[in-house]
């Protein structure tokens, strides 16, 4: 039979390491109700779920929690914390599982796409021109077929004089777009814009990090996802000015 574990003998060192840097998790108060994983969508992958992750923490697995891939299905979404009745901070210490990482391990994919953010400006690698010129493009489309519905008598052509700006100095709101939806759905970023013509907003894009997503805090790149931060936010408002950011991310 096996022997039962004796909580004296019980090593919790990256518990001490990760409640080090985050003093208000709380992790000691988990009560194992199980409400953390009623709500989260990562609960059952690799056979693993909020609630037994937690419990690995304080029972000392730290080498089961440092490998484990559950670390990078979680998307930190806050369900769990959100739900916990003692509001432990879960998603921030999957956040630290990541950290501890080499970096070259992480998922490759995540990693390219925040290696391109940081070299490009957005997680597809889109050059600022392509980017320009894709909604100058598909504004254009929109103008047109709206004034041909409108000469037709089958439209008011009320989108026939949408503009869409990029970097417009003095705009309200900067608007952050997926850099997705550019590349592979340009016909995706209409209704929006319509809906932002329609309600006269004073809007622009900006084209420094313009990319809504950032890949970068997925991968628990810290340094990366700051760089990003700041070049973004030193552009909206040093150089365009604007009041509000809405990022549809």
């Amino acid at each position: 039979m096996a022997e039962p574990i004796k909580l004296q003998e019980l090593t919790c060192d990256f518990k001490e390491e990760v409640a080090s840097r985050i003093p208000e998790a709380n992790f000691d108060l988990c009560l194992t109700c199980g409400t953390c994983t009623g709500g989260c969508p990562a609960s059952e992958q690799y056979s693993m779920d909020p609630r037994k992750f937690l419990r690995m923490l304080l029972l000392g697995m730290d080498d089961e929690i440092i490998k484990s891939q559950w670390a990078w299905v979680c998307t930190m979404c806050g369900r769990c914390m959100s739900a916990c009745p003692m509001k432990i901070n879960i998603p921030k210490f999957v956040y630290n599982v990541r950290a501890s990482w080499d970096r070259d391990k992480r998922p490759k994919g995540i990693r390219g796409s925040c290696d391109q953010h940081i070299k490009a400006g957005n997680a597809m690698g889109v050059p600022k021109e392509d980017f320009v010129f894709t909604i100058e493009d598909v504004a254009n489309e929109i103008r047109e077929a709206e004034a041909a519905l409108s000469e037709s008598g089958q439209g008011t052509g009320e989108f026939s004089d949408l503009e869409i700006t990029a970097d417009r100095v003095g705009a309200y709101m900067a608007l952050n777009q997926n850099s997705r939806e550019p590349v592979t759905e340009p016909d995706e970023l209409g209704p929006l814009w319509k809906i932002l013509h329609k309600v006269k907003a004073d809007w622009t894009y900006p084209t420094v990090m313009w990319g809504g997503e950032n890949y970068c805090m997925f991968l628990a790149d810290e340094e990366g996802w700051r760089y990003i931060m700041e070049e973004f936010v030193y552009h909206i408002e040093h150089n365009l000015k604007c009041k509000v950011v809405v990022n549809t991310e």
